[in-house]
């Protein structure tokens, strides 16, 4: 089996962080997380980065990273754009954004042919999380048997707005029974400071214990997954083609094949510590986490 493929969600307009944070600088000399997460998974064994992007991003994102890695890893860049025709939908509908996480994976069929793991740009796993992935998507994976790395949601949140998490059912074997995409998931604080997570759904709280399991957009696939997706998405869109809020989630996708016995779905444990930008009052945060790991000497002063 060959090197794995990284394919690094990076198409988000960014509309809550104020900026194009897949470029941001937080690291010692300007390093963006993903950066970070590209070192992590050339040192896990990955052979190649695919980057989902909007096109409009596609200038900025070479001069950042086709210099640097060249040599290191293999390159290559996929839109995600609002042509639908190339998914099965035989029509155009008007939208201000994109079509979702899932949508913004089968951008990618092109440029991927083996197995893969599908990351955020904007979130930082840790080497732990990606040596454990490299391990099983060189030795383990196949078209019944895939994974996901499962976060404790206590150690995945933000202090100043809500996120949005897989939230994930897992059984006595460690596999994943189901995972639904919850959207609007906050600390929920009381006169007194006490705080507790909640979500909400049709305007009703609905507390989630720190501990649950989430997926953080961490998955392990092969193509088997893009399959799935375009037989999945043509039906999506035409359920939802007067919403324009809807979104076409990854989690759909793997809790459609463990409840119709396409695959399995190992929930990977992983020592990393998660963290993330959802908001730019994140990133003084994001930057003293770094900080302290090169300090510790988990990862060089400067990268490449």
């Amino acid at each position: 089996m060959g090197k794995p493929t990284l394919v690094v969600l990076a198409a988000g307009m960014a509309s809550r962080y104020g900026s194009l944070k897949q470029v941001d600088g937080f690291g010692p000399h300007g390093e963006s997380i993903i950066d970070y997460s590209i070192y992590d998974a050339i040192r896990a064994g990955f052979g190649k980065v695919v980057f989902i992007i909007r096109e409009e991003f596609e200038q900025v994102m070479r001069e950042k990273f086709d210099a640097k890695l060249a040599g290191k890893i293999e390159v290559a860049y996929a839109f995600q754009d609002f042509d639908l025709r190339k998914f099965g939908v035989d029509r155009d509908i008007e939208r201000t954004k994109p079509w979702g996480t899932a949508h913004a994976v089968m951008s990618a069929m092109k440029e991927v042919d083996g197995p893969f793991c599908v990351i955020n740009a904007d979130d930082f796993y840790g080497a732990d999380a990606f040596q454990k992935m490299g391990e099983f998507l060189t030795s383990e994976v196949d078209d019944n048997h895939m994974s996901l790395m499962g976060f404790e949601l206590g150690n995945t949140m933000s202090d100043y707005g809500y996120v949005s998490r897989g939230v994930c059912e897992v059984n006595e074997q460690g596999h994943m029974n189901s995972v639904t995409e919850r959207v609007n998931i906050y600390y929920d604080k009381n006169d007194n400071g006490d705080k507790k997570i909640v979500f909400e759904e049709n305007g009703v709280k609905h507390e989630l214990p720190a501990d649950t399991r989430v997926s953080m957009n961490f998955w392990g696939f092969t193509p088997k997954v893009f399959e799935v997706c375009m037989n999945l998405f043509p039906t999506f869109v035409e359920e939802n083609a007067d919403n324009p809020k809807s979104e076409f989630f990854i989690p759909t996708i793997p809790d459609y094949m463990v409840k119709h016995g396409l695959a399995d779905f190992k929930v990977i444990p992983t020592s990393s510590k998660w963290f993330g930008v959802t908001y730019v009052e994140d990133k003084p945060i994001v930057q003293e986490s770094i900080s302290k790991l090169v300090a510790d000497g988990v990862y060089p002063e400067k990268l490449f």
